[in-house]
């Protein structure tokens, strides 16, 4: 009761006849179990809280907060035919009487939401009459002591239509169900989808909204985002709005295609012209990959990347590794050098090729350049921009001396080699498993969580290649004193007994050896932050490598590692060799010292050899 009520109130006992429900009071329909359960409470410890009311013409009241008491006491009435002699007070109850009609308003409101909540359909009708009338949002929260932002809810819900209001009243349909019908300014489609929706509390919320508006695009959507909400409403579009979870509703799917399109074949040309490419195209897809690539017979060439001297190798990564965050030109500066790694296309380059751009999910524009068109091709080959052994491949493209199981056992050995650097450097290695965990690695998976083996070993023996012992040795817990323990919880027990640098030391060895290393990208930064060199866990040897390749290869190398031009001795002596003589003489020459002292090799070639790979381990 407010302030002034008491001051201008009076009280005045009435006989039960002499009472009746006001219209103001909003609760009008109540379960008669409550009535009954109340009654029983009233007959018991007495009417404690007075009900309130406005006097009639004929000297009742009409009574504006207490209907759920008024009706116990009306059906004791009727269960106690002598209630006037057994319970006097209660079959003469005592009334507050409001001054006015605007007071007693405010009674019924502050009274019934003080002494039980409402019900969602009387309290949504309550706030929408006293919002006809006049009242604030302000106003209507302190009289039924709730936030504002609580009254706007159930204010924009008062604006339904009064099917919708009573289908949430008699329980036809729930309160969320009921806000999904705010999205809609067709009162007739509304009414439609109700009809459809009531009793069947199984239909989801999206299932009506998608009723209520089959057509609308969200603002989440990417094409949305591109567009922007401005740009789609200068044009004419219509926004509807999810007023509960705050979801714009793009209403003119057509419009926004048209928007999408034209926006985005104007920031392909844009771009096409001021980065000087041969041609562009578009596409609507979120997506382009290498599937779409190859099947269109589309050729790739890659940019030209660059490296950076050691001074700003070391300011890269003290940029990358600074625990503030980095200022605007620091970040800038940073950009600057990881361009520079990326590398770029040349201007040769973009005169025979092109880019596809499309939209991804986020709404951000993508583009798939350095594009060469089957048309294209020839061109590309002779100015020397596009190599005949592509993507797509010529029918005169030379064949690869190294074979393909040769090419996955050397695979098998860069990841060998990036493990056993990786073991060097635990807290990358959690850094990485991390951001695996969090999502952010997106599709690839830099540490195979499910446990499948990352082959690390190739189908040779082993002569030549030797990793830290903890990536070859068998699992610590085999055929140990733990693993024969009787119980899995015995053997956990055992297992952190040990203690927390044998857990953290085997966490460390089982992370490693599931180190896949993600895209390119990804292998590439992880090679740079631990310095993973192949040559420090294989050497190539005559089992490993040399007899597996073509005697005119191992030629070719022979000749390039020890300086020799083809008519020179040493090379007309080594190509008159056999092919396994050949192996052997190479193997001599990687790991043997008085083989190099024979051939006069030198420092500088010395360390070209030590330092040689086989092209695409590099």
């Amino acid at each position: 009761m407010t302030k002034q009520s008491k001051i201008t109130a009076s009280e005045a006992r009435f006989p039960l006849a002499s009472l009746s429900l006001s219209p103001l009071n909003p609760r009008q329909n109540v379960p008669e179990n409550e009535v009954i359960e109340l009654a029983d409470s009233l007959w018991s410890a007495g009417l404690i809280q007075n009900i309130s009311g406005l006097l009639t013409d004929e000297g009742g009241a009409e009574i504006v907060a207490g209907g759920r008491r008024l009706r116990a006491l009306q059906y004791l009435a009727e269960k106690h035919p002598d209630l006037e002699a057994k319970r006097p007070d209660l079959a003469n109850p005592l009334v507050n009487l409001a001054p006015d009609r605007a007071t007693a308003e405010a009674w019924a409101n502050t009274e019934n939401i003080a002494r039980k909540a409402l019900e969602p359909a009387d309290e949504i009708r309550a706030y929408g009459k006293m919002s006809a009338n006049g009242a604030t949002a302000g106003n209507i929260a302190r009289a039924f002591a709730v936030t504002e932002k609580h009254v706007y809810r159930r204010l924009a819900l008062s604006k339904l239509p009064e099917a919708v209001l009573d289908a949430l009243a008699k329980g036809e349909i729930n309160l969320s169900a009921a806000a999904c019908f705010t999205i809609s300014d067709d009162e007739e489609h509304s009414i439609e989808v109700l009809n459809e929706v009531r009793g069947r509390s199984h239909i989801s919320d999206h299932t009506i909204k998608n009723m209520l508006k089959p057509d609308s695009i969200k603002g989440t959507d990417r094409r949305a985002k591109f567009v922007g909400e401005e740009a789609y409403k200068a044009a004419g579009g219509r926004i509807g709005g999810d007023l509960f979870s705050e979801i714009t509703l793009f209403d003119d799917p057509e419009l926004l295609d048209k928007l999408f399109l034209e926006k985005l074949a104007a920031t392909s040309e844009e771009l096409r012209a001021s980065e000087g490419w041969k041609w562009a195209e578009t596409s609507a897809d979120n997506h382009i990959g290498f599937w779409d690539i190859e099947q269109r017979k589309i050729d790739k060439v890659r940019p030209v990347a660059g490296e950076l001297n050691d001074v700003q190798a070391e300011r890269c990564e003290e940029l990358e590794y600074k625990e503030e965050d980095l200022t605007d030109e620091e970040q800038a500066e940073l950009d600057a050098l990881e361009a520079i790694l990326r590398g770029d296309f040349t201007e040769a380059q973009k005169e025979h090729a092109g880019f596809i751009m499309y939209v991804n999910h986020d709404g951000k524009i993508d583009t798939f350049k350095g594009l060469v068109l089957p048309e294209d091709k020839a061109e590309a080959v002779e100015a020397g921009v596009l190599s005949k052994n592509t993507i797509g491949g010529t029918k005169d493209a030379p064949k690869s001396p190294i074979s393909q199981k040769l090419a996955d056992d050397l695979s098998r050995v860069v990841t060998g080699a990036r493990q056993h650097a990786m073991l060097n450097d635990p807290e990358l290695l959690m850094a990485l498993l991390a951001f695996q965990l969090s999502g952010g690695s997106y599709f690839a998976d830099p540490i195979g969580l499910s446990k499948n083996e990352v082959p690390n070993i190739p189908t040779t023996e082993a002569k030549g290649y030797a990793l830290d012992a903890r990536l070859t040795e068998p699992p610590h817990l085999k055929n140990s004193k733990i693993s024969n323990r009787k119980t899995e919880v015995e053997a956990f027990k055992a297992f952190r007994k040990k203690g927390k640098e044998f857990v953290e030391g085997e966490l460390i060895r089982q992370l490693a050896a599931l180190l896949k290393g993600g895209n390119v990208e990804m292998c590439k930064l992880v090679d740079r932050e631990v310095k993973t060199d192949i040559r420090a866990v294989w050497t190539p040897t005559a089992e490993n490598f040399f007899n597996r390749v073509g005697g005119p290869y191992l030629n070719d190398l022979w000749c390039n590692l020890l300086d020799l031009k083809d008519n020179d001795e040493k090379a007309k002596s080594f190509a008159k060799l056999k092919k396994g003589e050949k192996a052997k003489s190479m193997e001599k020459l990687f790991s043997d010292e008085d083989t190099r002292k024979l051939h006069a090799v030198t420092q500088k070639q010395a360390a070209k050899i030590d330092k040689w790979l086989p092209e695409g381990m590099n």
